[in-house]
């Protein structure tokens, strides 16, 4: 029996648009109800969200059940948390901050095994090889890793075109938020001088016949990504759309209470 499919990266493979979430409330629980609401994907984030390697590997376990498909954002790239997380149960990783293609180099060989890499043989310790259950998983696992790798910097941009050309890399992931900070436009990652670089960039990522993904909250925002050809993209997150909804429903009591109990005119 081989590795588990990858459902996302067949998907991308295939050029199938895939819509997705942030989940960033570190809940496993959080995680399962979201995985209810029939995105393609979920980005369990490791970076700005308070997780570690055992309650990323939780939140994987939660989602794992659903058909949303679990991907994690590790906080760096460092490849013993590459290596803990894919022996939990990951196959579809994304790095924050690449900035290199040596940087980029050192990602491949970590999610891959000998000869090709450098992860470590101890997936039967661990929930990827089903314990040990799944007999060819160190044969069959490579090819269903999926590296998405994140340019957010000048630098990044700079340094994408050799990125986009390893073989390794199945997509390349924007991120208009730290990119706008790094062009000097803080708070403003809708400003028209970062949304022509994510364009130019878009255009030499396809061009190299990799996958374009990126992460908005505006959904203006969301439907310009998409006709410049993203091909994967999180239109929003669990902790903003939490924080809308109980808002919104406290608001909209409070104003429906003020007015019901509004005097009519006249009386």
């Amino acid at each position: 029996m081989p590795a588990p499919k990858n459902t996302f990266k067949a998907a991308i493979g295939e050029d199938r648009f895939q819509l997705g979430l942030w989940v960033a409330l570190a809940s496993p629980y959080a995680a399962e109800i979201v995985s209810g609401s029939g995105y393609d994907w979920l980005l369990i984030d490791g970076e700005h969200g308070p997780n570690d390697i055992p309650l990323l590997s939780s939140q994987v376990q939660a989602v794992a059940r659903s058909a949303s498909h679990p991907i994690v954002r590790l906080p760096v790239g460092e490849t013993w948390m590459i290596k803990q997380i894919l022996d939990a149960g990951a196959q579809t990783l994304l790095i924050p901050m690449v900035e290199s293609v040596e940087q980029a180099q050192a990602l491949v060989r970590a999610v891959r095994y000998p000869p090709h890499g450098v992860r470590g043989v101890g997936a039967a310790l661990g929930r990827a090889s089903q314990f040990s259950r799944i007999g060819d998983y160190l044969e069959t696992a490579n090819a269903e890793i999926c590296l998405i790798v994140q340019i957010e910097s000048r630098a990044g941009l700079a340094a994408l075109d050799d990125i986009a050309a390893l073989d390794g890399i199945d997509g390349l992931f924007i991120g208009p938020s730290d990119l706008a900070a790094d062009m000097g436009q803080l708070g403003q990652p809708g400003h028209p001088e970062v949304t022509a670089a994510i364009k130019d960039a878009f255009a030499r990522i396809r061009r190299a016949g990799k996958a374009r993904g990126i992460m908005t909250l505006s959904l203006e925002q969301a439907r310009l990504y998409r006709d410049m050809g993203a091909d994967f993209m999180a239109i929003g997150t669990d902790v903003t759309l939490l924080v809308s909804a109980t808002t919104k429903l406290r608001e909209d009591f409070l104003t429906g209470a003020e007015n019901e109990t509004k005097p009519v005119a006249g009386y």
